[in-house]
Formats: C-alpha cells, structure tokens, sequence
C-alpha cells in the first residue's frame, strides 16, 4: 500500500494551482488544504480541488496537520509560513525563489535546521528531460574545458501583469523584476550546468564567481512597476568560463527563452524544449537519438508573453522528487542551500547596476 504524503499550500493562485494539479497526479500524495485571505478565491480553490480553504496558514497548519507545506505566496512574503511549518515540525517545499534576499534566506535555513525539518525549492527546468540531457553531458566532461554558459530570457509581459492590485513588479514582494521572478529559471539552470561540470568545486559553492551588470525599466511606467524590466550581466565562472544574461519583460511580443553551454570539446542549445545544436567532438552512440527527441520545436508558450502558457509535468517531478527524497532520506538535489544560489547571483547583479562595478560572489 502506498503511503500518501498530506500537503497544504500556502497562497492561493496562478502557481498553487499547478502545485494542485501536481499533487493531485502523484499517487503518494493528498492535497487537504490551502490558505489565502481573499474568500472568493479560497472557497473556488477548494471546490476544485476537493480540499479545505483557510483564510490564516497557521490556523489551517494547526488543523490539518499536513506533511508538507508548499509555499506558494507573493515571493517576498515566503519567510513567515516557512518559519511557521517550521516550528511545527512540518517540511517545507517553497516555491522560486526561496525569498528575495539571501538574508531572508538564512533566517529560512536557520529556522529549518533548529527544526531538523527538510526544506526544498522549486525549480522545474532542473526537470525538463531536455535540460537533464545537458546536465548529463556536463557530468561526463563532454563540453571539455568549458568556455561559455548562457541564458537568454526575451520575454513580454503588459501593463495589466503590473497592474496595481498585483504584487508583481513591487520591491516589497517581487523584490525585483524580469531577474528575480522570469529569468530565474535560467539563471539557476546555468549555474547547475556549470557547477556540474567543475566535478571539483565544493558542492555548497556557487559556480559563479564574479558578475557586472545593467538593469533598466524600458517598457512600463514607473507608476506600475517599481524594478527592472530589462537586464543584462555578464559572469565570471570559477573555472574560467564566461557566461550572459539577458533578462527581459520588455521585449514585445516576446520569443522563447534559449539556454547555451560550450567548450572545447562540445556545444549544446535549447530554444526553449528544443535542442537546437548538439554537436561534439567525439559522438557518442546516444547522441542521434538524444537530437531526434528532443529536436522538435517547443508547442506552447513557454511563458514568453503568457505566464501560463507552460506545462505543469516538470513541477509534478520536481514536487514527486521531493517525496521520494523524503522517503529514502536521500539528500534532495535542491535542499534550501542549493535553491539559495540563483538569489545570491541576482542579488549580486542589482549591486553591480547600482554600483557600476563589478561584484564578486564570497566562497
């Protein structure tokens, strides 16, 4: 008989639901609740997805009882249900970013360990099989001495996803803009494939050593959005490699997002879900059939102008990965130090636009 892992979320909305749906495909886990303060929007969620609403997390934490509590509100108001599932013994699984300061971050962690419960972020990309095809190459060394590891997040949003009843876009709970709540996804993938790659760096130790950066808000008055809508920044590996970030919400209509790794030895592109180049020096057997499935062109959105316009089967994994990692007692791959790295690198980068220099990131 299957065990089912009893989950609550806490912040009902667009992301919540595809934690919902998520759930609701694994066979070892049960949604029973979720929290928001909007009782229209609570009472819907429940009648959906056949589970209870409250309007506090605490009281509804205290009530139900749950396994896990998936934290899925407003970016910067992820540290107080933490620290509550915390103190309740209750593990967390936090959606990205784990919060919108590393400092924030740290009372997360120190919360969880006094606790001695797990806390794991959300990255659904480290999920996407394409990307876990890059991965694995850069873990047999078959990019070589790596030169270059890019992302490149072209995207559009309008005026109405800044609009002011929303959060998105506010310094007190986006805690920045087209960095922290779009390009994230890359960012943290591309600091994975490198790290992955330096087989000798500390595991704890951000493969990014070095950023400079510009940040800009081009398309959306100032009324509505308090961040940037525009960045670029260009990083310093700790192997010696460089890399590029273009992260943007400014770029009308919006295209799908690309992901670059190369060396001496190979080169890998997506677009989006599409390898687009996989070439290396030596073939290896598997390397026809890698471009043959993953060679077709991406069919939706991939969130480029609809934050939407995604599949929630990368989140299944990454959430059913959690559980088994809770059920082996397995470390899990994105346990808060990891999940921790792309935050440090944003946050370095806002410093560089604003100081016009250089940041380095410590060991």
């Amino acid at each position: 008989m299957v065990t089912s892992t009893r989950f609550a979320v806490a912040g009902i909305g667009a992301v919540a639901e595809l934690h919902a749906e998520s759930i609701g495909d694994l066979e070892n886990a049960t949604l029973v609740a979720g929290s928001c303060r909007t009782t229209e929007k609570g009472r819907a969620f429940a009648d959906e997805y056949d589970c209870e609403w409250y309007e506090e997390t605490e009281s509804m934490l205290d009530e139900t009882e749950p396994d896990v509590l998936a934290v899925c509100t407003p970016s910067g108001s992820h540290l107080e249900p933490t620290k509550a599932a915390a103190e309740r013994g209750i593990d967390i699984l936090c959606e990205k970013p784990l919060e919108i300061s590393t400092k924030r971050i740290d009372e997360m962690l120190e919360a969880v360990d006094e606790a001695g419960v797990r806390l794991g972020g959300v990255f659904p990309q480290r999920y996407n099989p394409v990307v876990q095809q890059l991965r694995d190459a850069a873990a047999d060394d078959r990019f070589g001495d790596l030169s270059v590891v890019n992302t490149y997040v072209p995207w559009w949003r309008d005026d109405e996803y800044y609009g002011p009843d929303r959060w998105q876009g506010t310094e007190a709970l986006d805690g920045g803009g087209a960095l922290m709540n779009q390009s994230i996804h890359g960012i943290d993938a591309i600091q994975w494939l490198a790290g992955t790659a330096m087989s000798d760096l500390d595991g704890d130790v951000n493969p990014v050593e070095e950023v400079f950066a510009y940040t800009a808000t081009r398309a959306h008055d100032s009324d509505l959005i308090e961040v940037e809508d525009t960045a670029v920044a260009v990083l310093k590996y700790r192997n010696g490699a460089v890399g590029q970030i273009l992260g943007a919400t400014s770029m009308y209509p919006g295209s799908l997002k690309r992901i670059q790794i190369a060396g001496r030895d190979g080169t890998a592109e997506l677009l989006e879900d599409e390898l687009v180049t996989w070439q290396f020096r030596e073939e290896s057997g598997d390397d026809e059939e890698i471009r043959g499935e993953f060679g077709e062109e991406t069919d939706s959105g991939g969130g480029a102008a609809d934050p939407m316009s995604i599949d929630y089967s990368n989140h299944r994994r990454n959430i059913g990965d959690f559980l088994d990692a809770i059920s082996t007692d397995d470390p899990y791959m994105l346990d808060g130090t990891e999940a921790r790295k792309a935050v440090e690198i944003i946050e370095s980068i806002y410093e560089s636009a604003e100081t016009g220099q250089p940041v380095e990131i410590p060991r």
